[in-house]
């Protein structure tokens, strides 16, 4: 969320940073102030009355001890008449909070400065690249054919079960999947120092909402139900992310300032439904609606966000350089950015098979934006509570990590070497089906 007093203060800053995303969001900040003056004025009003009340009450005191009781119960009548309309007014002030909080809710972060101006991804910047594209000496196959031929995905299968969208890993497939997140889960905890943990695949709404997934994105989240009560549905949602348990870890909460930062990694499987429209990518596992990911989380003092993303960012790429992957870093434009982040580096992995880069990290620095929308703060000094940056990133995500995987290893005889990083979770160095 937005800070309402940057707002008041420099409403036209707000205005020029949030045009740049070039979704019409500027528009709505003349709302925002207007009821929240509303909220403030009457604010005033019932302050002016608890005053007012307050001095009554007084002369109540003053009126019995001289006996004058007539007096008294008139006084008393006034104040019981102050006491409705401050209750009114409570009533409206709420209203009014509510309605300026809803407008704010639904406000993208604001880019950095140093976000390049830009309406789509074309307008991204690449940064820098690792590696080469792989040559070879046949031509190279696509996932689903390799996968199919060394059945290492039922795609089939997967959608009698569930529905398109969704894939049944099998034998070295499964195997594979679960060496990778092994993998990444070990490198983070030992190599970089997160601290593991497992969180529930489904969240309050609150949760969505602190990571900024709602109300935006409320169409997109797949709700549960429990058992028959329909009245229990949406009150829990399957994650889209790991991000939206971890993040949320100390919601409500004051931390210590040698706390920080926080480091977290948690693997989960996630659920979005926006996957692809049909017929759209849905073909294999580049789009589907539920997929594996190890997630990180940084939750580090504001001074420190952006050095904090620039190592977040190099966390991420390690996976790919350990697996032998070329990859590219690219900077998002200020219309590519997804809705919390104020800035954001995409990792892009090469897929031979496909001719093409895949998206596989987004690793975002969201400033205080999210702890504002849990309510989460650490003690800057004695006198002082402050929001933290709050950082995230995939490290990284399957199942494109997967289908990189298996084109860039895949070899002349049909078989996929195995990366020698992962050679001691298969216990083998070649997938022959």
């Amino acid at each position: 969320m937005l800070d309402i007093k940057l707002i008041r203060e420099q409403p036209d800053f707000v205005r020029q940073r949030l045009a740049t995303r070039g979704a019409g969001d500027e528009s709505k900040i003349d709302e925002v102030l207007a009821l929240d003056d509303r909220r403030r004025k009457l604010l005033a009003e019932v302050e002016t009355l608890k005053a007012q009340r307050n001095r009554v009450s007084k002369e109540i005191g003053a009126l019995m001890g001289q006996q004058k009781t007539t007096e008294a119960d008139a006084k008393k009548q006034e104040t019981r008449e102050i006491g409705e309309r401050i209750a009114l007014l409570d009533r409206t002030v709420a209203e009014a909070e509510a309605g300026r909080d809803a407008v704010l809710l639904r406000l993208p972060n604001l880019p950095h400065a140093s976000v390049p101006p830009g309406k789509t991804g074309a307008d991204n910047r690449e940064v820098r690249a690792w590696g080469d594209k792989p040559s070879f000496s046949f031509k190279p196959g696509a996932h689903v054919e390799i996968c199919e031929r060394l059945r290492l995905v039922d795609f089939a299968r997967g959608t009698k079960l569930t529905g398109s969208g969704f894939v049944l890993f099998t034998n070295w497939g499964a195997r594979l999947e679960r060496a990778l997140i092994q993998f990444m889960l070990d490198l983070h905890i030992r190599e970089h120092g997160y601290t593991e943990v497992a969180p529930p695949f489904l969240v309050s709404g609150d949760c969505m909402l602190g990571v900024g997934q709602f109300p935006k994105f409320l169409d997109q989240a797949y709700a549960a139900r429990e058992g028959a009560d329909d009245a229990t549905l949406g009150r829990l949602f399957l994650v889209p992310t790991a991000e939206a348990p971890v993040a949320n870890i100390h919601r409500g909460e004051i931390l210590k300032v040698d706390q920080l930062p926080v480091c977290y990694c948690a693997y989960s499987p996630c659920f979005r439904a926006e996957a692809g429209a049909a017929g759209v990518g849905t073909r294999g596992l580049i789009r589907v609606h539920q997929f594996d990911k190890v997630e990180l989380i940084r939750i580090v003092k504001p001074e420190t966000g952006y050095a904090e993303l620039e190592k977040l960012a190099g966390h991420a790429e390690r996976v790919l350089q350990l697996l032998g992957l070329h990859y590219r870093v690219v900077l998002l434009c200020t219309g590519d950015l997804g809705f919390a982040s104020a800035k954001t580096y995409d990792l892009e992995v090469w897929a031979p098979g496909q001719g093409s880069y895949l998206e596989v990290s987004s690793c975002s620095n969201c400033e205080d934006f999210q702890a504002r929308r849990m309510g989460l703060r650490f003690k800057a000094d004695e006198r002082f509570n402050a929001h933290p940056h709050v950082l995230n990133g995939s490290g990284t995500a399957l199942a494109r990590l997967f289908v990189a995987l298996v084109e860039t290893w895949q070899q002349a005889d049909g078989t996929i070497a195995v990366p020698p990083v992962l050679q001691p979770y298969l216990k083998a160095e070649r997938i022959a089906g």
